[in-house]
Parts: C-alpha cells; sequence; structure tokens
C-alpha cells in the first residue's frame, strides 16, 4: 500500500472525495422536490398516500445502506481505500442512467436499490478522511463530507430546477456525466492511503458482526446508541419535508427546492467553515452536550412553525445543529484503531441506515395520520423527532467522560 500524501498532495484526492458525497447527495436533492407530484401522478393517490409511499421508497434505499455498509467499511480495511470509491462512482454513473430511463415505480425502486449500494461507500470516504487527518482535526475533516452532503443539496433542486425545461430525464443525464466526469478525476488523483491492510473477516463484514466488533472497544458501545437515536430523530427532514411544507404553508415543488437549497448553503457553511471555529475550542463532547438540546429546541420550533417566513428564516438555525454528526464521528474515530476507521465507518453508516429505515416510515406514517381526514397538524413528527433528541441528549450525558471531552491543544 502507498503512503498518505503529504498536505500539500491532499488537495486533488480531497477534491475527488468531496465530489464524490455531493454527486451522492444529488441524488436525493434531484428526486426530493417533485416526489410528492410524481407519486401523486404514477400511482394516482392523494398527498398523504404519496408520502407512505415516499417513506418505502427512502427505506430500501437504507435498507441497502444497512446491508452493504460494513461489508464495504471492511473491504476498504483489507483491499484499500481507492478501488472501492472508484467502484462506487462507476456505479451512480450507471444508476443515474437506469433513473433517467425509469417509466416505472418498478424502475424507480430498481434505481433506488442500486443508488443505495453505492452510497454505502460513504463509511469509505470517511476512512479516507480518517487515514489522512491528524487526531484533533479529525472532526473538521469529517465535516467537509458533510458539507459535500450539504452542498449536493443545494446542487440537486438547482440543476434539477434549471434543467427541468429539456423535461424531467435532463437533470439525471446530468448527474451521469458529473458521475463520469469524476470517476475520470479519480482514476488519475486518487491515491491509496490503507498503510496497515487488514485480514478480510466476513463475521466482522455485516452489520451485527461488525458492531459487535466495533461495540467492544471501550466506549464506542454508548456513542453507537446516542448516534442511532439522533440519526432518527434528525431523518425527519429528508423524510417529511416535501410533504410537511406543502400541507403547511402550500409550497409548490419549486419552493420545496429552493428551500432545500437554502437548507444546503446553511450546511455547507457550518460544515465546511463553522466547525472549525466551534470544536477545537470547546471540544468534540462539550460541543454535543451545547448542540443536541440545541437541534430538540429547533425541532420544537419547526412543529409549531406559524408561516413560510419563519420557516425560511428557521432554516439556517437548524441547519447548524448539523455539527453534531461529524462532532460524534471524530469522538469515535479517536478510539478505534488505524486497521478498523473503515470498518468504523461502515458501522456507523449501517446504524444511520437503520435509522433511514424506521424514521420514513415512522415519520410519514405520523405525518398521514395527523393530516388526513378533518386532522390537520403536519408539524406532529417534528414533535416526534424532538423526543427522539432529548433521549440522544440524555444518552449522551450517561455515558463516561473521556479525552474528547476536552477541547483540543491548538497548535
Amino acid at each position: 500500500m502507498t503512503d498518505i500524501p503529504a498536505p500539500r498532495a491532499r488537495t486533488f484526492p480531497v477534491i475527488f472525495i468531496v465530489a464524490t458525497i455531493v454527486i451522492e447527495a444529488m441524488g436525493i436533492g434531484l428526486i426530493l422536490p417533485v416526489m410528492p407530484d410524481l407519486l401523486r401522478e404514477i400511482q394516482g393517490a392523494d398527498l398523504a398516500q404519496a408520502a407512505l409511499w415516499g417513506g418505502v421508497l427512502s427505506s430500501v434505499y437504507a435498507l441497502m445502506q444497512f446491508l452493504f455498509s460494513p461489508t464495504i467499511g471492511n473491504v476498504s480495511d483489507r483491499f484499500g481505500r481507492r478501488p472501492v470509491l472508484l467502484a462506487s462512482m462507476a456505479v451512480l454513473f450507471v444508476d443515474y442512467i437506469i433513473m433517467a430511463l425509469a417509466g416505472s415505480i418498478w424502475l424507480l425502486l430498481l434505481g433506488r436499490i442500486i443508488a443505495g449500494i453505492a452510497a454505502a461507500t460513504m463509511a469509505t470516504a470517511n476512512a479516507f478522511m480518517a487515514d489522512i487527518s491528524d487526531p484533533k482535526k479529525k472532526a473538521q475533516n469529517f465535516g467537509l463530507i458533510s458539507a459535500g452532503f450539504g452542498a449536493g443539496f443545494v446542487l440537486g433542486p438547482v440543476i434539477g430546477g434549471l434543467l427541468s425545461e429539456w423535461g424531467p430525464r435532463a437533470p439525471f443525464w446530468a448527474a451521469a456525466i458529473l458521475s463520469g466526469a469524476n470517476l475520470a478525476l479519480g482514476l488519475v488523483v486518487l491515491p491509496e492511503t490503507m498503510r496497515r491492510p487488514r485480514a478480510f473477516d466476513w463475521r466482522r463484514a455485516n452489520p451485527l458482526g461488525g458492531l459487535r466488533a466495533i461495540g467492544q472497544l471501550p466506549g464506542l458501545g454508548a456513542l453507537m446508541v446516542v448516534w442511532f437515536f439522533y440519526q432518527i430523530a434528525n431523518w425527519v427532514y429528508p423524510a417529511v419535508w416535501a410533504y410537511f411544507t406543502q400541507s403547511a404553508f402550500g409550497w409548490d415543488a419549486r419552493m420545496v427546492g429552493l428551500s432545500l437549497a437554502a437548507y444546503g448553503i446553511s450546511m455547507v457553511v457550518v460544515q465546511g467553515g463553522l466547525i472549525r471555529l466551534i470544536v477545537p475550542r470547546l471540544g468534540e463532547g462539550r460541543t454535543l452536550r451545547w448542540f443536541l438540546p440545541y437541534n430538540a429546541a429547533i425541532l420544537m420550533a419547526v412543529a409549531f412553525v406559524p408561516n413560510g417566513l419563519t420557516m425560511l428564516l428557521l432554516t439556517p438555525l437548524s441547519a447548524l445543529g448539523a455539527i453534531v454528526a461529524p462532532a460524534l464521528q471524530g469522538l469515535a474515530s479517536r478510539v478505534a484503531d488505524e486497521d478498523q476507521q473503515g470498518e468504523l465507518q461502515g458501522v456507523l453508516a449501517s446504524i444511520t441506515a437503520v435509522a433511514a429505515i424506521v424514521s420514513p416510515i415512522l415519520m410519514t406514517r405520523v405525518f398521514s395520520l395527523a393530516t388526513e381526514g378533518e386532522r390537520h397538524f403536519p408539524g406532529a413528527p417534528f414533535l416526534v423527532a424532538f423526543a427522539l433528541m432529548v433521549v440522544s441528549f440524555l444518552l449522551f450525558m450517561r455515558r463516561t467522560p473521556d479525552p474528547g471531552d476536552a477541547p483540543a491543544a491548538r497548535d
């Protein structure tokens, strides 16, 4: 295996990693704004029923991540980050073509299955970042990946809106072209950063086996539980946003897309910039003690937001809470050994996937029950998310403090 690249030589590989995450996230951003109308057209359903179908598609996507994230993470620990990441981009290239050609719910479902498998390599992207990062800067570099995800949320709706004049297939063809271009970039610039390969073991290359192996490391079991409840709560946004905003404020697909773009821009600012100011001063632990309850407060506010303008004003405030995920990842990454970073990130991705299976079904069901017939409380899912975020915070406070609770030493 090759050595980790020097700091200046890391620029282009990091660009490839972030671009990979951007393109994966674009797949969500492209489809979210139009999903309610698309499903109502295909299924002939009303908004409440379309929300249930949207939950099914989201859960299938997440199920693939759950099943494949530990396997792919372990493969990257054995064979390296480079081949896994390049294969992921090649699969995404094919997936966007399938989505562009989809004319039925079944092809749409197939596209979500393929995208979910490819997105499982986000664990490998995080492992790549862990490989090249100093311990006290891991949360900041994980923030770059999260910022890339936010940028994808911006670009997806924007590209979808601009290209929709050429038909509903055009955005997917554009995403396929971007995937192909990024694959070509990766073939040229992406180095191998896995210095100490670990033997591949099928007993660990599955969700339960990987969780068992990682959970045995001191303090990580408690963090995995915190991560699980946080992710279920946080998934309320992609799960019901398009349905919630249509029902509560009468927004159309264009307005939903603009709101997602505003959220994505705010995420980029937070995770690409503000995290570098906040986490080094507070430390990962104190950051989590402050921002988990902050997230709970925002969810409560969204549940009872009175109008669309207020919701738009809340958007950057809700994005500020996205600092939690990279802080939790940084705290966990300090505990895992160098040859377990792929496995750790695979387990985190699997837990996220379980949350993404549970949350859309739970949240869309709550939305449906709260809005069908004479009932009209579209903010109900956010109350459920508020309760889950409080549980996450309480579980975090019960764990044994570790060095990550203190601010990192400054250079």
